[in-house]
């Protein structure tokens, strides 16, 4: 549809944003106009915070403090008082901006607020009305294909559990599809020993990100720093593409670039059935820690078919981009693979973690992928308010009209100042571009924040744009202008 260039692309684009404008009061009416910086930043409350942070705990990674009182839609305030244009959105986490009115008396019903407070070891003791929940909520948006769910609660532990998922879906196979196990396959696996520990591995990709926890650490690739002193598995590790922009005009390498790192991930599949076979690849349709990279729709069919013809699994992580900020609810539907994933992780957006996944991969005994909360109904109360936001304002349909006005800006600005921003790039709001170097990334990220504009950085030059479904034009003006006096001083 995106696309297409019939009418029926053009009725469908008048009709979307007919509903955006229709809907778009409810959630931005009491915004402030722009954003508006009182003190320098950080500022001396924030800086006061900082430093008793820092002596209960290690606090460097952190910005800014928040007064969540005052946060309201697309903007942030700190504890100073100073109010941003939020376009990072807690690490791409924050689906309808804050403190959405439709979400703000959700708990003042007295049986949700018992599924708040009377929060279960879900996999032990759900509520009865559970399994409608994940029917009604998670299961309304199930990538197509994927019928069955488990929740959890962070993308680490997602991923983590779908590796699990995988890894025993593997070994049945194996058997034969026997669910029993052997004498000797119960007491060498307490001693972290084969046949019961099998020597299989999860292929991941450089520059991919997955959480870190130990084994989503051991497929994560994006920076030393999480990794540094811990102990992993000895998993492979593919190339990822690393395309020339601007696409058009880079199309023959670009598709080279694509048959190389095929070819190298069919290299390392043979290569590793020696010693450890590789059970399953895991893979983000849009790499967004470790630098917004994208790839092609022909090289994850191409992807999902190498994994078919070697029997492996399958794992799309789909922790940062889920819910609708590429324009459609799950990034990988862009890719129009033939068949579905076998396996699709999320988190962030959706409020609560888990992972989608087909009837075959169900594990076969109680207790293999389980802890003691596998989620939270409180989130999913909000969750099932959230999409019906979402769907009732028609987002997914702003996040494309939003997303392709951002780009154009983008792509004036990077005509205008090609020294100092380059390779614009992105799928809906979730958008990237690069800067020059890592030092004037860093610099331009700063200054716009003390311009009044938060957002984020990725990679090694790139700097990344995670807004609320909720950003319209007119957010994208003044992230534009903002951006536009920032570079102008660099």
């Amino acid at each position: 549809m995106l696309r297409s260039t019939n009418g029926l692309f053009l009725i469908n684009k008048v009709k979307g944003a007919a509903f955006h404008f229709r809907y778009s009061s409810i959630s931005t009416e009491c915004e402030p106009e722009k954003p508006c910086i009182r003190t320098p930043v950080p500022g001396p409350k924030t800086q006061q915070l900082f430093k008793e942070l820092n002596s209960l705990q290690q606090a460097g990674a952190v910005q800014l403090f928040a007064d969540y009182d005052k946060c309201i839609g697309n903007y942030f305030v700190d504890a100073d008082g100073n109010t941003f244009l939020d376009a990072f959105t807690q690490i791409s986490s924050i689906p309808i901006g804050y403190n959405h009115p439709k979400l703000m008396n959700i708990f003042n019903d007295q049986h949700n607020l018992k599924q708040l407070i009377n929060r279960p070891a879900i996999g032990v003791f759900p509520s009865s009305n559970w399994p409608e929940m994940l029917k009604s909520v998670l299961m309304s948006v199930a990538p197509r294909g994927l019928n069955c769910i488990a929740t959890m609660m962070c993308g680490s532990c997602s991923n983590e559990n779908a590796y699990k998922t995988a890894l025993m879906w593997y070994r049945t196979k194996e058997r034969g599809g026997k669910t029993d196990f052997t004498t000797d396959e119960m007491e060498s696996c307490m001693m972290n020993q084969p046949p019961g520990a099998p020597d299989l591995s999860i292929m991941s990709f450089n520059g991919g990100f997955h959480g870190r926890t130990f084994g989503a650490l051991s497929t994560t690739r994006s920076k030393p720093i999480h990794k540094l002193d811990c102990p992993a598995f000895d998993w492979p590790m593919a190339p990822f593409p690393k395309y020339k922009y601007p696409l058009d005009q880079n199309e023959r390498e670009n598709c080279e670039e694509d048959k190389k790192c095929l070819e190298q991930v069919e290299d390392i599949i043979e290569k590793y059935k020696k010693c450890k076979p590789v059970a399953a690849i895991v893979v983000e349709p849009i790499q967004a820690e470790g630098g917004d990279n994208h790839a092609s729709s022909e090289f994850f069919r191409n992807l999902q078919k190498i994994c078919k013809k070697n029997g492996v699994a399958f794992i799309i992580d789909e922790v940062q981009t889920g819910c609708g900020p590429t324009g459609k609810m799950w990034c990988h539907e862009h890719f129009d693979l033939p068949t579905p994933p076998d396996i699709v992780t999320f988190s962030k957006k959706m409020l609560t973690g888990g992972f989608y996944f087909s009837e075959s991969f169900m594990p076969p005994q109680a207790y293999r992928v389980f802890n003691t909360w596998m989620g939270d109904p409180g989130k999913m109360i909000l969750l099932k308010q959230v999409l019906s936001v979402i769907k009732e304002d028609n987002l997914i349909c702003s996040t494309q009209d939003t997303g392709n006005y951002l780009k154009e800006g983008l792509h004036k600005l990077e005509n205008e100042m090609s020294h100092v921003i380059s390779s614009v790039r992105g799928l809906g709001t979730f958008i990237a571009f690069n800067a020059p170097t890592s030092e004037a990334r860093d610099k331009i990220n700063a200054d716009l924040k003390k311009n009044g504009v938060l957002g984020g950085v990725c990679g090694e030059t790139a700097i990344r744009i995670r807004p609320a479904l909720i950003f319209q034009r007119k957010h994208a003006d003044i992230y534009l202008d903002t951006l536009r006096k920032t570079l102008k001083t660099i």
